[in-house]
C-alpha cells in the first residue's frame, strides 16, 4: 500500500484513538439513526411543512431576505441560536448527502427523511445563490441574537442578510454546493440538473473572485464562523472541485485541476488530520481516494475548545468511508510494521457510538437534560402562546430545570478535555448541539444498522 493511504489511515486512527471506547454495548442503531435524522427538523427555519414531525417547533423568520428584496426562507439554524450561517450549513448538507451516497441503501424508511433533510438545506442554498455574482453568507445579526435568549418563533432581533459579491468576495461560502445532486439524480433528475448547474456557476464565481469571506462580512459571521488564514479558502476550492468532478463523473481530469489549486497554496495540503465545517483537508484525501492528495506529513490534531464532538463524528465518518473503499481491495491495510484489519475499523466505530451515547439526546436514559438550545429550553408556542421578549427568556436560560422540549437526536458539543460533562446549558461549548455534529453520524448509523 502507498504511503499516502497509510498516512490517511494512521492519522484517522490516531485522532479517533483519543475517544475510543473498547467495550461496545448493545445498540439499537436503527433507532439512533431515526432520531439522528429527526434532529434536523428541530433546526428548520421558515414555513414548516405539513409533514413536520417535531411538532413543538412552529414557523419562524418568515421575512428573511426582505432587506435585499429576496426570498431567503428556509434552511437551518446552525446550533442553539437563531442565526442561519451558510458556511456550516453547506457543510452539514454536504455531509448528509455524502451519508446517503455511501450508505443510503442501508437506511430503509429513513432514507426518505434523510433526503428531505438534504432538500431542505439544498433549497435554501439555491435561494442563497439565486442572484448572479452574489452569495448569501448569513441571515440574522449574530451579535444581537446571542444577546437574547428567545424562541425562533418570537424572534425580533435584526434579520440582516450578509452577502459576498465581486467587490466583497467570499470563496469559502461559495465553493461548497455540489454534493446534493447525486442524491436526487435518479428520482428527481431535473432537480439534480438544477443543483449541478448552480453549483458550477457558484464555484466558478468562488474561484474567479477569490477572497476570505470573514474580511467581507466581518461581524456577520465572526467570531462564530470565521475561516482563519490568508488563503483559508483554498481547501474549500479543492473540496468543491472534487465534488464537481465526482458529480460529473469526470474523475480522470481531477488531478490536474486539484494540483493547480494546491500549487496556489501548499498550506492547503498540510492540515491533514482536520475535517469539519472550516477545514476540509482530511475529507479531500478520502473523497479523491488517494489520487492526488497523498500527503507525506501530518500535523498533530488538537481539538478546539468548542464542540469537540464535531471532529470525532466527522473523522469517524471518513474512517468508515475509507474502510469501504479499501474493502474493495484486499480487506486490510498493510503499512509495513502495522497491519489493520477492516474489522478493527468497525470495532473502533462501534466504540465511538457507545461513547457518543452520553451526548445523544433521547437515545438513552443518560442523555443530557439541559442543552444550550433556545427553542428547546423555552416553553413551546403550544404551551406558552404569548410572546417572550429578548431578555424575558433569561430565567429559562439560567434555570437548573431540564429543557421542556425534547430535541430528539441532538448530539451536543461533548465532554471537556478531562472527559467530564456538567450538563449545564450556560456552557455552550459542551452542551450545544449543531447540525455539523449530527450530519456525519447519519452515515455511520446507517451502516451499523445493516451490519450490527
Amino acid at each position: 500500500m502507498g504511503s499516502g493511504k497509510c498516512m490517511t489511515l494512521l492519522t484517522l486512527l490516531a485522532v479517533l484513538g483519543m475517544v475510543i471506547v473498547d467495550k461496545v454495548g448493545s445498540q439499537n442503531y436503527g433507532d439512533a439513526l431515526s432520531k439522528c435524522i429527526l434532529f434536523f427538523e428541530g433546526q428548520r427555519t421558515g414555513k414548516l411543512p405539513s409533514n413536520q414531525r417535531m411538532i413543538w417547533r412552529k414557523d419562524s423568520t418568515l421575512r428573511d431576505g426582505s432587506d435585499l428584496g429576496m426570498d431567503l426562507l428556509g434552511g437551518y439554524y446552525d446550533a442553539g441560536d437563531n442565526v442561519k450561517f451558510n458556511f456550516p450549513m453547506a457543510f452539514s448538507t454536504t455531509m448528509l448527502a455524502w451519508s446517503v451516497i455511501e450508505f443510503g441503501q442501508f437506511m430503509g424508511p429513513d432514507l426518505q427523511h434523510a433526503q428531505d433533510s438534504i432538500r431542505w438545506g439544498a433549497d435554501y442554498l439555491l435561494k442563497s445563490t439565486d442572484l448572479p455574482g452574489k452569495v448569501t453568507a448569513a441571515v440574522g445579526n449574530p451579535i444581537a441574537d446571542h444577546n437574547c435568549w428567545e424562541r425562533p418563533e418570537d424572534m425580533d432581533t435584526p434579520r440582516t442578510s450578509y452577502v459576498v459579491n465581486q467587490t466583497h468576495p467570499g470563496s469559502e461560502v461559495s465553493a461548497e454546493t455540489a454534493a446534493a445532486p447525486l442524491v436526487f439524480k435518479s428520482a428527481h433528475h431535473r432537480y439534480s440538473i438544477l443543483l449541478v448547474n448552480r453549483a458550477k456557476e457558484v464555484f466558478e464565481f468562488a474561484d474567479k473572485v477569490r477572497g476570505n469571506y470573514k474580511d467581507s462580512v466581518g461581524q456577520g459571521v465572526c467570531p462564530f464562523y470565521c475561516d482563519w488564514g490568508s488563503y483559508s479558502y483554498m481547501d474549500e476550492l479543492i473540496w468543491g472541485t472534487a465534488w464537481l468532478f465526482k458529480v460529473q463523473n469526470n474523475i480522470p481530469n481531477l488531478p490536474r485541476r486539484v494540483i493547480r489549486l494546491v500549487n496556489g497554496d501548499l498550506q492547503a495540503a498540510k492540515n491533514f488530520a482536520e475535517f469539519g465545517w472550516d477545514t476540509k483537508d482530511a475529507g479531500i484525501n478520502v473523497l479523491v481516494s488517494g489520487l492526488v492528495m497523498n500527503s507525506t506529513s501530518a500535523e498533530p490534531y488538537v481539538p478546539q475548545a468548542d464542540s469537540n464532538m464535531q471532529h470525532a463524528t466527522a473523522l469517524s465518518f471518513l474512517l468508515l468511508v475509507y474502510a469501504q473503499y479499501l474493502k474493495k481491495h484486499d480487506g486490510s491495510v498493510n503499512c509495513g510494521t502495522f497491519v489493520a484489519a477492516l474489522s478493527r475499523f468497525e470495532q473502533i466505530e462501534k466504540g465511538q457510538i457507545t461513547y457518543w451515547e452520553r451526548t445523544h439526546w433521547g437515545f438513552s436514559q443518560k442523555f443530557p437534560k439541559r442543552i444550550h438550545h433556545r427553542a428547546s429550553s423555552l416553553p413551546s408556542i403550544g404551551a406558552h402562546p404569548r410572546h417572550i421578549n429578548c431578555k424575558d427568556g433569561s430565567p429559562y436560560y439560567e434555570t437548573l430545570k431540564p429543557n421542556p422540549n425534547l430535541l430528539t437526536g441532538a448530539i451536543i458539543g461533548g465532554p471537556d478535555m478531562k472527559d467530564q460533562f456538567p450538563d449545564n446549558r450556560t456552557n455552550a461549548g459542551e452542551s450545544e448541539p449543531t447540525t455539523y455534529i449530527n450530519a456525519p453520524l447519519v452515515g455511520i448509523l446507517a451502516y451499523f444498522k445493516a451490519f450490527p
